[in-house]
């Protein structure tokens, strides 16, 4: 099985780039020489946080070392080993040790869980089990994350614009919500990373056009959140969380083509219902609060047996809707809820940069646009 995964990843992407140690903490001046090609900086993406046991591998063999750094053994390439937690130690084949480094040799690729990655892999004690921690280079991260949270195949200033967001988010989480064990992780929450499979020529192309540049506002890196589609137009922040930005301020979105941008859904009131406890059965629901764009805030929901109000959110998480950008129809028996975009509707909509991408902006411009107050910097800037 290894060996026909990685013959794939090798032939489709391409070569390692030299890698250094972390640097943590640094001023955004740092940050950028951090960038130069002769210092790149390292993510540590949790790709499996407190577990019992985690698969582990190197498409080459592989050195492993203990947290101090001394050499414990190799590990054959192509095969797949089971590391455990138990006893305040980490079993890996025939060592233990508190901590373990995986550093693969010959630019090979890590195996963690059920996939490749990039990089190089730690395995630490924390979270209550085992945390197994992909070190890996930023831009070589980014190249896994453009293409798992936007199409390769769209518009290469599109997917300029995700690179350069997704940097800027990335060290921003890094610097404010980041551990001791690690700086994100891997999934929506700090932003989608899969390793290997979603690389892409494209994707690879974007990040490397865009290379270090990150967005600022007042010296400082911003926190470029995004999402797939506003429904016409993108939200202050304040609306939808509590913190105002200068640089999170609703704009008109481009995202007209999207298949999400109008959407409908059918339930009957023995769903609802179901779905909204306190309530008895459902007769009436109605906004109590919205944005100026219409996302609803809060909502008051009457049945028969009481009334409730509800947030806004909590009302999408539980009907499973795509938005909370929605109005709510009765329709007999069933209740019609016709809605626009997926997603927070703040930051970078990305059908809208697709949108824009295809009307000719580039890459600068749609970032502008959906980050208005901001500053685009780099190494040549």
């Amino acid at each position: 099985m290894f060996a026909g995964i990685i013959a794939s990843v090798v032939s489709s992407i391409e070569s390692s780039i030299a890698r250094s140690t972390s640097v943590g903490g640094l001023s955004l001046f740092l940050w950028l020489l951090a960038l130069s090609p002769a210092a790149a900086l390292e993510m540590r993406v949790a790709i499996e946080d407190g577990t019992s046991e985690v698969k582990v591998g190197s498409s080459t063999p592989a050195t492993v070392k203990d947290g101090s750094g001394r050499v414990l053994g190799q590990l054959d390439g192509m095969n797949a080993f089971l590391a455990v937690s138990g006893n305040n130690q980490i079993a890996l084949s025939t060592w233990q040790a508190g901590q373990m480094w995986i550093e693969p040799g010959q630019g090979g690729f890590v195996y963690i869980g059920d996939r490749w990655y990039r990089g190089r892999t730690k395995l630490v004690l924390a979270d209550g089990g085992l945390t197994a921690v992909n070190y890996v280079d930023l831009e070589e991260y980014l190249y896994s994350v453009v293409g798992a949270e936007m199409s390769p195949s769209w518009p290469s200033e599109a997917l300029k614009a995700q690179a350069v967001a997704a940097r800027s988010y990335a060290l921003y989480q890094r610097k404010h919500r980041g551990t001791d064990t690690y700086d994100v992780g891997d999934d929506t929450f700090w932003q989608v990373y899969v390793g290997t499979d979603k690389e892409d020529p494209n994707t690879i192309a974007a990040v490397n056009a865009t290379r270090g540049e990150i967005l600022t506002y007042d010296a400082q890196v911003i926190e470029a959140v995004f999402h797939a589609s506003s429904g016409g137009h993108t939200e202050d922040v304040e609306q939808i969380w509590q913190e105002p930005k200068p640089y999170l301020r609703g704009v008109p979105d481009y995202d007209g083509d999207a298949p999400v941008y109008q959407w409908n859904e059918t339930f009957s009131s023995g769903e609802l219902s179901n779905r909204i406890s306190g309530v008895g059965t459902v007769d009436e629901m109605l906004p109590d609060l919205t944005t100026p764009h219409g996302r609803v805030i809060s909502m008051t929901v009457i049945g028969s047996g009481g009334t409730r109000s509800i947030e806004g959110e909590d009302v999408r998480r539980a009907l499973n809707l795509r938005s909370t950008l929605f109005t709510v129809t009765p329709q007999g028996d069933s209740f019609n809820i016709s809605g626009r975009g997926f997603g927070h509707g703040v930051g970078l909509s990305q059908w809208g940069a697709k949108g824009m991408a295809a009307q000719g902006y580039n890459y600068r411009q749609i970032l502008g646009h959906y980050y208005p107050n901001t500053s685009l910097l780099g190494l040549s800037q």
